[in-house]
């Protein structure tokens, strides 16, 4: 067992694949990060840079090349179920009710399906779902489907939960409430939480950390303490502290941007 103070700590995690003619590309890392306990960690970085990729890998279902990961101070890295996993796409089955939905976590780890509905119903009369419990997900809008997504990945019951962009596909509004929501939801719960989104300023609100990611092959850029008071309001968007740290870290992205931009341009 590795002692440290840490809930999670990545080392040294990278990953290759062999190309078409059989060298090897080297797509992601090496990512150094060390992740307090109850922290709200987001993840920004180009497109293709490998977020989901150590997404990924952190939920163990890709191998990395080199590197450890170690949870609680054990070492984690090719093992499945240590986290919870969410997509952007909410993955709802559409022939199950809402309520069924938020449980299959429970009952995929044993729990009755009586006990399981006895855990899940007062979070969702809490978080907004009262009155669609028995609603099919087809019914419901798509931010009402997100919030069922993220209490089944919730009541999934594990330390570190890892959103990728969960909140990509909703209109501003929507996305507006979602991160209030999802504030509540995380303060309830004190969960670690990585966070995956295009958005820098949804970045800096939502989290205490920022991890910036260099253009392919994805390492850490830079790693932003974000010092902003809690409970956050939106009304912090607008102080001066807000904007000074939006401005450092979309300086830092748009130079990542641009080399994704040129290594995409030459092939």
């Amino acid at each position: 067992m590795k002692m440290n103070p840490y809930k999670m700590e990545l080392e040294n995690i990278s990953k290759t694949y062999p190309s078409a003619d059989g060298t090897l590309v080297q797509a992601l890392g090496p990512i150094d990060m060390r992740i307090p306990n109850h922290r709200f960690v987001s993840i920004v970085g180009p497109s293709g840079c490998g977020k989901s990729t150590l997404f990924n890998i952190i939920s163990g279902l890709l191998d990395n090349t080199e590197g450890a990961i170690y949870v609680n101070g054990n070492r984690v890295d090719g093992l499945t179920g240590i986290t919870g996993y969410m997509l952007q796409k909410d993955l709802l089955l559409p022939w199950r009710t809402i309520l069924d939905n938020v449980i299959l976590g429970l009952e995929i780890q044993g729990t009755s399906k009586r006990e399981a509905k006895a855990k899940a119903l007062p979070l969702l009369h809490k978080y907004g779902l009262k009155g669609f419990e028995y609603h099919y997900p087809a019914q419901l809008s798509g931010g009402m489907r997100q919030r069922a997504a993220l209490l089944r990945t919730i009541l999934y019951d594990r330390d570190v939960i890892l959103l990728d962009e969960p909140f990509g596909a909703l209109d501003a509004q929507t996305r507006a409430m979602m991160q209030e929501w999802l504030l509540d939801l995380w303060d309830d719960f004190q969960k670690t939480i990585l966070f995956v989104t295009h958005d820098m300023e949804e970045a800096i609100y939502l989290s205490d950390e920022v991890y910036i990611m260099t253009s392919r092959p994805g390492t850490i850029k830079r790693h932003l303490l974000i010092d902003l008071p809690r409970p956050r309001k939106p009304q912090i968007i607008t102080s001066p502290e807000f904007t000074q740290l939006k401005e450092e870290a979309l300086r830092t992205l748009s130079e990542e941007t641009l080399k994704a931009y040129q290594q995409e341009a030459a092939g």
